[in-house]
């Protein structure tokens, strides 16, 4: 069914700052977040649901959202992960034959309230210039003070530990038990796609939850450690940082994509700090400063190690740097087979020019185990 909301709605950033919209589905609802945005002209569904994007209001800046309907395959996780969605044109329709369902119907069944016809693009200008902030949508539109009061009590993300609310409660394998080679992941927000990486590169993965000990994943015995993407601060992630302490000293190779990068740095002394407003798209340029080629990359981190820090540190090599801002885009370890980077290899949709990890990855475990 085609229609158009008719109920009004607006976005209230913690600033004061109001934007005004329609909820979709003409739907009363209100939903809380910090604010952020990502530049992908594909991949909605994908964003929806990665774990990384818990607890955040996610605007999206192509004009049209939800065109091309849902697949029930291209998921990252087991349900939609933000806290809300702000577009400008939402597609109740879809015209492509692979769908097995409408944006709208999907995001109904997760019960995820969403706003459309705002103007997306002073939005998105307006959190580039202020940076990233708490704000809520609703359609409760006379009675902004008591949103503005509710809006007060929600934490910043600076300094919230999130990895618990998307991190597996037991283990799981994922795979052929049967593969070469044996990989433990620490789940602290991993996508799906990551573990198909993984899986299909010969390898057998057993998935433990974020609070893990390294006594814990060493009873597995492993060929190899992996520490995944996720959401929130990297800092008060202790358990996952001591964790990853033992992994690095167990002088197996270890691979950590986005927060697990962050915590690799933490293992190693190295800080994090929130950004103005992150890195979310498809679109990044990375220069790899190994080989001197650029590539283009997927993105999704409100947060960065510090650079400075990281070349002080004599243990440290910067392999990756962000082209547009100078920001830390992976590391390596110069004695051990320890490497990580802040971007996403495993993107689909979106540039493939970082799948040499995963392989980078691979040829590490075949000279540790050979």
């Amino acid at each position: 069914m085609k229609y158009q909301s008719k109920r009004k709605a607006l976005l209230l950033l913690a600033d004061g700052t109001i934007f005004h919209g329609k909820s979709v589905g003409d739907k009363e609802g209100t939903a809380f977040g910090e604010v952020c945005f990502n530049t992908g002209m594909t991949g909605y569904q994908e964003i929806f649901t990665d774990p990384s994007y818990f607890g955040q209001l996610m605007v999206t800046t192509n004009a049209h959202i939800g065109n091309y309907g849902t697949n029930a395959d291209e998921v990252e996780s087991d349900s939609v992960k933000i806290a809300g969605l702000i577009c400008k044109n939402f597609s109740y329709n879809y015209s492509r034959p692979s769908a097995d369902a409408s944006l709208e119907q999907f995001l109904n069944a997760s019960n995820l309230f969403a706003i459309s016809d705002v103007d997306t693009r002073a939005l998105v200008s307006y959190i580039r210039d202020n940076g990233a902030m708490n704000a809520v949508i609703s359609t409760d539109v006379k009675n902004i003070d008591n949103l503005k009061k509710e809006l007060e009590k929600v934490p910043s993300m600076e300094g919230l530990e999130l990895s618990s609310k998307v991190s597996t409660k037991e283990p799981y394998y994922v795979g052929d038990e049967n593969a070469t080679y044996k990989i433990a992941a620490l789940d602290i927000g991993i996508k799906k796609n990551i573990l198909r990486n993984l899986a299909k590169r010969d390898a057998y993965i057993k998935v433990f939850p974020y609070d893990t000990s390294y006594a814990e994943m060493a009873e597995w015995q492993s060929d190899a450690y992996f520490i995944s993407n996720g959401p929130g601060d990297p800092e008060p992630l202790t358990a996952a940082i001591e964790t990853t302490k033992g992994l690095i000293a167990s002088e197996k190779p270890l691979f950590g994509i986005c927060l697990g990068h962050q915590v690799i740095a933490l293992a190693n002394g190295v800080s994090t700090f929130k950004m103005h407003n992150g890195h979310r798209g498809i679109n990044h340029p990375v220069m790899n400063l190994v080989s001197g080629k650029g590539e283009i990359t997927s993105q999704n981190h409100g947060f960065a190690i510090n650079r400075e820090e990281t070349e002080a540190n004599p243990e440290l090599e910067i392999t990756h740097v962000h082209l547009n801002d100078k920001t830390v885009a992976g590391i390596r370890m110069k004695n051990k087979d320890v490497f990580s980077v802040q971007y996403h290899p495993e993107a689909s949709p979106g540039p493939h020019d970082a799948d040499y990890l995963f392989d980078q990855f691979f040829d590490m475990i075949k000279s540790a185990v050979n």
